[in-house]
């Protein structure tokens, strides 16, 4: 199989490279101007529905295609206008007026205003128990959101908001001419909706790019939107193709089928850098883990619901050979949800160290023997589970996978791999209330603010975002608290408490903070790269300056 995806995806790439021969033009003295930049991913767009798409580069094409009030600035991280150009608190901290762009528009030349802002913002509030609520995070103590005029949008709150801009920053903005059929009745369209190209139209867009195409798994086409209202980009579009073997995307860097990597596999770093292609290694925000099934009325093999059992096996992961030998070193162990990328507000819990003599001890204290074939009894049967894995990891996940599994079988825990794609993966682990499953493997890529990561381990995130079915009332209380702590060291002090409730319940451990690795061509030049890599859903920028050498 891996052999015919490769060999698709080179009829891929040559569609690509036909594309990329668009003609260009030079600007005296500054920079190329045109062309048509082809992106190698092994990640790839599983949905351009927002209320769907869990992969990070869905995330990252949505940043291209819809606007956002505002944007991160990718090297310092603070905040800067996106379609508001800019805002401003009351005095009691309940109202935040954002005034946006003038004169703006849509692809299909339909006005852009602050009623669009106002209607997606209401929508995702009206829905957020259901439908829409991937967002429903960002719109936590909104009371309402309204148009005072087309260019200017009033948004309050129910009570002061520690992190209004980062909330706002996560909510793309809708068409509501292209929406709103969709948002009747109990809103199920909202995530129904394919939101893909349709009758040789592109997606309807508001952001820089406009989307033409879309294969899932395979290709994800993009064309400069030339009713963009922010600093018109350098190239005329790009492709991003999606591979399911490494080899194949590099060997397609290195024969120009493609002209940059987001995600370079470790295992190339040195080949590539050899073959005089441009490697940027940089901290993430990306992390793995390790998930341990926390639900209460799990239904089968109880035993790990038993902090004996969950501690022994942190004791048991060996996060510095999985550094060394599956990450080559582009990655350092980790611990807690809030990665040390945030700055701030990582809390630098030391994790247990790697001790199968501890591991031993606790699973023997716990009263499960290790039975004649070297596997322990717990509940009269055997201690031998399940993991499901993400397909979307594959390579040094799977060498993760081989150094945990390993391990565990020294302290007589036997382990199989079940590789699933992401979609697969989320259903797995959420059939019949979280009550199923064993274990799992995945990652996630949070924002620098801590509230979305910390909101994806509330019970209200069940289905959506919880991806271990971990629900505490305590914790979701404090996580209401942070909400609307307005001093910062208060907050601060909260998000540490949250952080370590979650890594004492090893429902999700932390194994480790990787490294963004992107690689390009010498023949272009101009990404802006950030924590999340050149590829973002933190800001437009980096696509807006790409430009040919």
């Amino acid at each position: 199989m891996k052999q015919l995806r490769f060999i698709a995806g080179l009829g891929v790439a040559v569609a690509l490279a036909a594309t990329g021969c668009a003609g260009s033009s030079t600007s005296p003295g500054i920079m190329k101007h045109g062309g048509f930049l082809r992106l190698g991913t092994d990640q790839g767009i599983d949905s351009l529905n927002p209320f769907v798409g869990l992969n990070q580069d869905s995330f990252n094409a949505w940043e291209q295609i819809y606007p956002q009030l505002v944007q991160y600035n990718p090297r310092t991280l603070a905040f800067e206008p996106d379609f508001a150009t800019s805002w401003n608190e009351s005095s009691d901290h309940l109202t935040w007026t954002f005034h946006t762009v003038k004169n703006a528009k849509w692809s299909d030349g339909r006005p852009l205003t602050a009623n669009d802002v106002a209607w997606t913002f209401t929508t995702v509030m009206k829905f957020k128990n259901g439908p829409t609520a991937a967002l429903a995070g960002a719109v936590n103590n909104m009371a309402s959101v309204t148009a005072q005029d087309p260019n200017t949008v009033v948004v309050r709150y129910t009570h002061p908001v520690a992190n209004v801009l980062s909330n706002v920053q996560q909510i793309p903005i809708f068409p509501q001419h292209v929406w709103a059929p969709y948002a009747t009745g109990k809103g199920n369209g909202m995530k129904t909706f394919s939101n893909t190209p349709t009758g040789g139209k592109p997606l309807v867009s508001g952001g820089p790019f406009m989307v033409t195409k879309w294969v899932k798994d395979q290709i994800t086409l993009f064309q400069a939107n030339p009713r963009w209202y922010g600093p018109k980009p350098h190239i005329e579009g790009f492709g991003l193709q999606q591979f399911s073997n490494d080899d194949a995307m590099v060997q397609a860097l290195k024969t120009n089928q493609i002209d940059a990597i987001e995600g370079v596999p470790v295992t190339a770093v040195a080949t590539v850098k050899a073959a005089g292609f441009h490697v940027f290694v940089g901290p993430s925000l990306w992390w793995r883990d390790f998930i341990i099934n926390p639900n209460p009325h799990k239904t089968t093999h109880r035993e790990l619901l038993n902090p004996l059992v969950r501690q022994a096996f942190e004791y048991a992961i060996d996060r510095n050979a999985i550094v060394k030998t599956a990450w080559l070193g582009y990655a350092t162990p980790g611990s807690t949800l809030v990665p040390p990328a945030t700055g701030k507000w990582h809390d630098p819990i030391q994790p247990l160290p790697f001790d199968l003599a501890k591991a031993n001890k606790l699973l023997n204290q716990a009263g499960y023997k290790i039975g004649p074939n070297g596997i322990r009894v717990a509940n009269g049967h055997p201690m031998s589970y399940q993991v499901d894995f993400s397909s979307d990891q594959n390579g040094p996940g799977d060498r993760v996978f081989q150094i945990i599994q390993a391990d565990f079988n020294k302290i007589g825990v036997q382990l199989s791999q079940r590789v699933l794609d992401p979609t697969a993966e989320f259903n797995a682990i959420t059939a019949k209330k979280y009550s199923r499953y064993d274990l799992a493997m995945w990652y996630w890529v949070p924002i620098i603010d801590p509230d979305f990561i910390l909101s994806a381990y509330t019970c209200s995130q069940w289905y959506s975002w919880n991806d271990s079915g971990y629900c505490n009332p305590a914790y979701d209380r404090l996580y209401k608290e942070q909400a609307i702590t307005t001093n910062p060291q208060k907050r601060l002090q909260i998000v540490y408490q949250m952080q370590k409730m979650v890594y004492g319940s090893r429902s999700e451990i932390v194994l480790v903070n990787n490294d963004i690795i992107d690689a390009w061509s010498n023949k272009w030049t101009g990404f802006v790269e950030s924590a999340q890599g050149m590829f973002t859903q933190l800001s437009k920028k980096s696509l807006e300056s790409a430009h040919q050498t």
